[in-house]
């Protein structure tokens, strides 16, 4: 492979990119305030500039576009999640200052970044992938859909200068990941989960594996569902954060009491979505409905939080609220910004309650798999468990109770699928 061996690993939320060369597997690094990450924000920052008189779009990724963000002196735009589309035939395209772009133009733009920062710190062309792809894209309902998905993925790849890119199941990856650190061979379930989908395959590995060469029986099966980290961030906005901003409140029109209409807060809890609130006509409707609302400073916040554009700033106070919400029985919600203001106390227990729906789905997929398989929980040899939901205490319950503690495993939470792509493209040659 020229350029070497090179895993990529496009998240909804992160993204990373690894190389085996030698036997040994090397993570990209990237810069950052404050040092460097071996995990690249999946985010598009874009902005008008001008330059000799004429306006051009300017954009940034990662934790460039972070950065751009948060100290931008004009309008822009954050787009995040934009993995979370591609499933979707009725969003081919969003309006970018005026100019329809389509979703696999915006990825494209991130793929680009991570290639050529992965050249410079490889010191070698980045030109061919082993890449990886959710069981189940978000919103998929068929395999037609995940084909379809798949396919606009591979064209954001093209489009980013990657000549060719072969796919590989996610939680495959992190099952090669695990299996370099493996003495005998084991029966393995593999937990990957990301921002937008979870991810879940049996397989066989180990060294008498890798030496009599992978059988396509190694792998008893896969699934996947489209819930993860957002929806159980979404459950986090819908019970403390929207009732700050006017959900469930009235406005008067006419002689009559009407409800605050319900689909802005819809899009508020899906982070992909917020973007696409700050269209011309949206902002009208928002500024009719705090003439006409009976609580209009929550109504006047929400306009502030579409209008500044903070959906980072509220994603991140989301994110520090799930974390300790993981560690402790309670924490604190707290996020100020000009008109907006909200602060409120979540316990674990009332957490655990908003995404029971959540949690009883990663149940039934994962007893699925297991039924399908036709494979009984106490011959699973070991339960590897990476991204960042698997550390929610209701989520690893699910494993424990299935499978032991004892058998549960976990490490690299944001790496381990570049990884395992690595070693995955350093078998191909």
């Amino acid at each position: 492979m020229r350029g070497g061996a090179v895993g990529v690993d496009f998240g909804t939320t992160n993204s990373s990119i690894a190389r085996c060369a030698n036997g040994a597997v090397e993570v990209v690094r990237f810069p950052a305030v404050g040092g460097e990450t071996e995990s690249y924000r999946s985010l598009l920052y874009l902005e008008q500039v001008r330059q000799q008189g004429k306006s051009r779009t300017a954009s940034w990724t990662g934790p460039e576009g972070i950065e751009h963000y948060l100290t931008r002196e004009a309008a822009g735009r954050l787009i995040q999640s934009l993995k979370s589309f591609l499933a979707s035939r009725t969003l081919e395209t969003t309006e970018v200052f005026g100019r329809r772009v389509k979703i696999e133009e915006l990825i494209a733009r991130i793929l680009g970044d991570l290639r050529e920062k992965a050249e410079r710190q490889l010191g070698e062309p980045v030109s061919r992938a082993v890449a990886g792809r959710p069981v189940r894209f978000v919103g998929a309902e068929t395999e037609a859909d995940n084909e379809y998905a798949e396919a606009r993925l591979r064209k954001a790849y093209r489009l980013a200068g990657f000549d060719s890119v072969e796919f590989e199941m996610e939680p495959v990856a992190a099952a090669h990941f695990y299996e370099s650190t493996l003495m005998r061979d084991e029966l393995i379930l593999i937990g990957d989960f990301g921002g937008g989908t979870s991810d879940f395959s049996l397989i066989r590995v180990g060294p008498e594996v890798r030496r009599r060469g992978r059988r396509a029986e190694d792998l008893a099966g896969n699934a996947g569902v489209g819930i993860a980290g957002d929806a159980f961030d979404a459950k986090i906005v819908r019970h403390l954060v929207s009732p700050h901003l006017g959900a469930g409140s009235a406005m008067r029109s006419m002689d009559k009491i009407l409800p605050v209409p319900t689909w802005v807060y819809a899009k508020l809890e899906r982070w992909h979505h917020l973007s696409f609130l700050k269209a011309r006509e949206t902002m009208h409707m928002l500024a009719s409905v705090k003439a006409q609302a009976l609580e209009p400073a929550k109504i006047a916040a929400l306009i502030h939080l579409v209008n500044e554009d903070l959906g980072y700033h509220l994603y991140q106070a989301v994110q520090k609220t799930k974390c300790e919400l993981s560690r402790e029985e309670q924490a604190r919600f707290r996020f100020v910004d000009g008109a907006m203001e909200v602060e409120a106390v979540a316990r674990r227990e009332e957490f655990e309650s908003w995404i029971a729906e959540e949690v009883a789905a990663i149940e039934g997929c994962v007893d699925g798999l297991l039924e399908g398989a036709g494979v009984r929980a106490a011959e699973v040899n070991m339960v590897f468990l990476t991204g960042g939901s698997s550390f929610v205490p209701v989520v690893r319950r699910v494993f424990e109770r299935r499978f032991g503690g004892e058998k549960i495993r976990t490490g690299s939470e944001f790496t381990s699928v570049a990884q395992g792509l690595a070693l995955k493209a350093a078998e191909k040659g």
